[in-house]
């Protein structure tokens, strides 16, 4: 499993939203300058991410976006399903896969089993939530002083 650019984006994004989520909306434009995403390429992630239901959009002299429900319930792993699609390591992982031809006796089967497994549990199992908490962390240890 690779991530690809545009869901690694998307994350960024649903995380920079929710660290504003009290500040109201942000525009495409803010939210390109702050995380140098190319604005262009930042307007398909956004309209993904609102297709998903992970944002919603306000139009206006005041408009942008907004993250939809709470980050505790919002879970990389879904995210990255919507954005990647699959997250199986190799195909032959996917019970719908019916072309290997050694599905039988196949010594790695197994082992991209439990490579499987891991992923999932760990993108199912941390939140934007999650996410926010280590990126605060992160900004406190930044902010230290004696």
């Amino acid at each position: 499993m690779k991530i690809s650019y545009k869901c690694d984006y998307a994350l960024k994004v649903l995380l920079e939203l929710a660290l504003n989520v009290n500040q109201g909306v942000l525009s495409s434009q803010e939210l390109s300058k702050k995380l140098d995403i190319p604005l262009k390429f930042l307007e398909q992630v956004l309209s993904d991410l609102r297709k998903g239901g992970f944002v919603e959009s306000r139009r206006g002299n005041m408009g942008g976006y907004a993250l939809v429900g709470l980050p505790e319930k919002i879970t990389l792993g879904a995210v990255i399903r919507h954005i990647d699609g699959s997250v199986e390591p190799i195909e032959c992982v996917n019970p719908k896969y019916k072309n290997c031809r050694e599905r039988q006796t196949c010594a790695y089967k197994n082992v991209w089993i439990r490579v499987h497994q891991a992923i999932t549990n760990i993108i199912d199992n941390v939140t934007l939530e999650d996410m926010l908490r280590d990126t605060r962390s992160a900004q406190e240890a930044l902010n230290y002083s004696i």
